[in-house]
Parts: C-alpha cells; structure tokens; sequence
C-alpha cells in the first residue's frame, strides 16, 4: 500500500485527515520543531517519504510543492526552556498540539508519527513509524525538518564556533568537540549535556 492509498483508505470514515510529526528531538541544541499538514483528498506527491529518508536537497524541494498544494499547514516549536522545563517528549507534543491547533480548517482525525498523542480535541491517532506509512504525516515530517534546518542555519550564524549548519545539532564527534572547546552556547539543552561534563 503506498502513502497515499494508506491515507485514501481511512477519508470513508476520516474525510479531512490532519498528519503531524516532530523533528529534532534528539539534538543536544535547538529548539524542538512540528508541522501539521491537510492535504486534498485526491493530491498525490511524489516523492513523498519520511523525512529522514530523503537528502536535504529533495526535502527543499518537496517542502516548496507541499505548501503550495496543502489546504492547510502550521509549523510551531517548543523552545529551548520548555525542553528543560517538560522534558523532550512532552515539549515535542507541545509543539506538535501547537501545530495541529495552528491549523486554520478542521479536520475529521489527527495522525500522529510514533506512539503517544498530544492533548488536542476531536479523533487522534498514533501511528508508529507514521512518516513511512502515511502520506499526510510523511508530508508534515518534511515541514518541520525542512523548518527546523533552516532555524539550524540561522544558529550557525548566531554562534559560528560551533558548525550548527554541519550536525544540525545533533551529537556528531565535531559537535561533542566544539562544546568541549568553546562550552555550552545559549542555544544548547543543558539536560542533554550531562555526559559532558
């Protein structure tokens, strides 16, 4: 089944389908991304895949294509202090119940990547491993990585010294080596930099 015909099966029962994903929840700096996608009922896009699956520059491309056929889409964050204050899971729900109420048109059911759903009204759905099974979530993982990157570059401007456009973040060799020659910026999550120091 692909994406689409996945999503196709449930619009007998779910006519609107809102997907969601979340993207950077395992990088040590940053804030957490979501995006929530409504995409027409008949619209194919090819090449639509989980996010993780599709180079930096399919992604550009994919997110242009998805903004402009999308009925609707919201991507939101949940910043650097909520990450401190909530833990990672619940700020990445958080930015994701902000992207699915960001959304300006109601939908019949929510599709969330993984297995827990955040607190936002009306019928939701986990589904695990949801960015390579819908095509509606696989849509919104593109938005918030694609999002979330282009924040990561704009750091790497704010903050040179630590490469951000190389690791996004992420707990590369270089990362862990740059905090351990300049220490820990603003931007970094201090919970996550336990190990270093």
């Amino acid at each position: 089944m692909t994406l689409f015909e996945f999503d196709s099966s449930l619009r007998g029962e779910f006519p609107v389908i809102a997907g969601a994903d979340e993207a950077g929840r395992g990088p040590l700096a940053g804030d957490v991304y979501a995006a929530a996608v409504i995409l027409p009922p008949d619209c194919v896009i090819d090449g639509v895949n989980d996010s993780k699956k599709l180079s930096e520059k399919k992604r550009e491309e994919l997110y242009d294509v998805i903004i402009e056929k999308a009925e609707a889409y919201c991507v939101a964050t949940a910043s650097i202090e909520e990450i401190e204050r909530l833990n990672i899971l619940n700020a990445a729900m958080l930015a994701i119940k902000r992207a699915i109420e960001g959304l300006n048109k109601s939908y019949d059911i929510a599709l969330i990547d993984g297995n827990k759903t955040p607190n936002v009204s009306g019928n939701v759905r986990a589904i695990v491993k949801g960015d390579g099974t819908s095509q509606t979530i696989a849509a919104a993982s593109i938005l918030a990585k694609v999002s979330r990157d282009r924040y990561m570059a704009e750091l790497d401007r704010q903050y040179p010294e630590y490469l951000f456009s190389k690791h996004k973040g992420y707990g590369t060799k270089l990362h862990y080596e740059m905090i351990k020659k300049y220490g820990p910026s603003p931007v970094h999550r201090m919970s996550f930099l336990k190990k270093i120091h």
